[in-house]
């Protein structure tokens, strides 16, 4: 997940458009075939075409795909023209498609690019009107793993993301959720989802992954991944991209601030972590995203993943097989920006055998850019070898339809996106996901469910819009709700209100938040302070965690322990009822949960049940 800036240090080396109908543009014809490239693929009439009419610097502009600033293609405001300015030497989003002759385009929240899904669907007709005003047609790109990881919000339809599906036990949820996902990104005009995240998150402390994975199994992580890949992209006009390969499951360092280094044997990533992208291969995938990792056995020199000729070349292209196309994960991430400078890193991936990078730091696009057209033009990188990777994407493109159709309907977009079906399919299979592992008190008693009509209930949350959501659902079932903002640090006033305030309720409910995490933004276990500080209280107390289940090996026995996996508002309501007795906890841990001294406290399978009382 690419950041907004990032530092520099210890390098090495040194007018407005709203289309609201379909617009066809001229495909090939099927079946046309042109020259096959070196590594024998066939390229379609429609590609040659297109390679043929290229100057290089069009062709190196297609292995781009970076963010632009601003909800609109063509009217920006002064704060995001400094923003492009900055970044790109240009005023408007639509200037920076032009100037590289981008082959793609992402958004996120903090570039300014998400608002509404209408506007949405606007800015992305505008962009598209940029690009093929003298070039081919953008991929347009999000994250939207759902979960902790989305950057389409609500009325676009929320899902749990991966560890709460996988928790569910049925893979169909996860292609459903895909499925209607997909729909909805493609209503708006994003064609490109970087998801599923197909490592295997096998290390408890690991920052950066958690419940983006589906599993520390890596065979439960596969079906759900195989699951993923058809339905986002199966008939909906969205490429999906299996991440990050070749595993970043097993790391204790966050590759955005640093280089993490994976000591896996060659037999334990063969077990590990290539199951799910083989997996993912099998059910055709269209792109992999390297991970900004270092990965001995499988390339001893110390590169990471993502500038590895043995790993992508070697590994993924030549060993598994795989032909699709091949992404970096941000280039503006510390792992490569600390050792490897803009002007050297685009090539060694390029080399490596990507095809495209994705977000160079900011103010560095252009030393990026013309750093690949200089590698051609002096033999370092052959224009063949470029050939092939536009030829990748420009295949993606007229796959998934968006040269045939780039534009959006925008008059159609509130029908498609967030509409009563999509809502109510997400709490149905929200539902099946909330994991009960402990459901027991201070005086050994079960603590749920409880009455909700007329009971009176304290949420201490970690995360404000997951109490907020908790408290409105709880209160829809009856019970009246006074919620405390304890943040991921509680105060000794925040606990000491929270301790002070629970003897007037029949049950407390505290939101957590990697509360396992005391190297992140709880270092002194505030938030197991305040559970323990609850349970001391003689009060029925129950623990819900937004994020990863291992917070329950950290808190008191006395408290009851629900993992959510998500602090979603879709979550939120299958965990108020779950509270209420009107739904059944059948969700099952994906994951082993270790103890502090290492052993399993509870096994992947663990979870509890009883009776819903509808």
């Amino acid at each position: 997940m690419p950041r907004t800036s990032s530092s520099t240090r210890h390098r090495r080396s040194g007018a407005a458009v709203a289309v609201g109908c379909a617009v066809a543009l001229v495909a090939a014809p099927a079946g046309a075939v042109g020259d096959a490239g070196s590594d024998g693929r066939s390229t379609s009439g429609y590609v040659q075409a297109q390679l043929d009419a290229m100057t290089l610097e069009e062709k190196v502009g297609q292995l781009f795909v970076t963010h632009v600033y601003g909800t609109d293609a063509t009217e920006v405001t002064a704060e995001q023209a400094a923003k492009n300015q900055a970044a790109y030497g240009v005023d408007t989003p639509a200037e920076v498609v032009d100037k590289y002759h981008l082959g793609g385009v992402i958004y996120f929240s903090w570039s300014q690019n998400v608002d509404d899904p209408v506007q949405v669907a606007r800015l992305s007709n505008g962009l598209q009107a940029a690009a093929t005003d003298d070039g081919p047609p953008l991929m347009i790109a999000a994250d939207q793993e759902t979960g902790i990881v989305a950057r389409m919000p609500p009325p676009a339809t929320e899902f749990p993301g991966a560890q709460a599906l996988a928790a569910g036990g049925e893979t169909r949820d996860a292609r459903r959720a895909a499925t209607i996902t997909a729909r909805e990104l493609r209503a708006v005009g994003i064609t490109q989802n970087f998801a599923p995240v197909a490592d295997v998150n096998v290390n408890p402390h690991n920052p950066v992954i958690g419940v983006r994975s589906f599993s520390s199994d890596p065979g439960i992580a596969s079906e759900f991944v195989r699951a993923q890949v058809a339905g986002y992209q199966r008939g909906h006009g969205v490429a999906a991209a299996a991440k990050h390969f070749p595993g970043h499951g097993d790391t204790s360092e966050d590759s955005h601030v640093e280089l993490p280094a994976i000591d896996h044997t060659r037999a334990e990533w063969e077990a590990l972590d290539r199951p799910p992208f083989d997996a993912a291969i099998d059910a055709g995938v269209d792109v992999i995203m390297t991970a900004h990792i270092v990965v001995n056995s499988l390339d001893p020199s110390g590169d990471p993943a993502t500038l590895s000729h043995p790993i992508v070349t070697g590994l993924l292209r030549e060993e598994m097989g795989y032909d699709g196309v091949i992404i970096t994960d941000a280039m503006n991430m510390d792992a490569i920006v600390e050792n490897w400078g803009s002007d050297v890193a685009g090539v060694l991936a390029l080399r490596a055998g990507v095809d495209q990078l994705l977000v160079p730091e900011d103010g560095h696009m252009d030393v990026m850019y013309q750093s690949v057209i200089d590698a051609v033009r002096s033999g370092e990188l052959s224009e063949e070898r470029i050939d092939r990777s536009v030829a990748r994407v420009l295949e993606l493109k007229l796959e998934h339809g968006v040269v045939a159709n780039p534009y959006v309907d925008v008059s159609a977009v509130d029908r498609r996106v967030g509409n009563r079906a999509h809502i109510a399919t997400a709490q149905r299979i929200t539902g099946r996901t909330v994991t009960a592992l402990r459901n027991t008190g201070a005086d050994g008693q079960p603590v749920l469910p409880i009455q909700a009509e007329g009971a009176s209930v304290l949420v201490a949350t970690a995360n404000g819009a997951a109490g907020t959501a908790a408290a409105a659902a709880l209160r829809e079932h009856g019970a009246d709700v006074e919620v405390l903002n304890t943040g991921t640090r509680p105060t000794d006033v925040d606990i000491a209100a929270a301790v002070e305030a629970a003897p007037a309720h029949d049950l407390s409910v505290v939101i957590t938040s990697k509360a396992w995490d005391t190297s992140g933004t709880d270092p002194e276990g505030r938030q197991r302070q305040l559970v323990t500080a609850l349970t001391e209280t003689g009060t029925n107390v129950v623990a819900v965690a937004t994020r990863d289940a291992y917070d329950v090996a950290y808190l008191p026995q006395e408290a009851g322990f629900l993992a959510a996996y998500s602090s979603t508002a879709v979550s939120m309501r299958s965990v108020a009822g779950v509270i209420a007795g009107t739904i059944n906890p059948t969700g099952r841990l994906p994951v082993d949960v270790p103890a502090a001294d290492g052993s399993v406290l509870y096994p992947i399978g663990a979870g509890l049940s009883w009776p819903a009382e509808r």
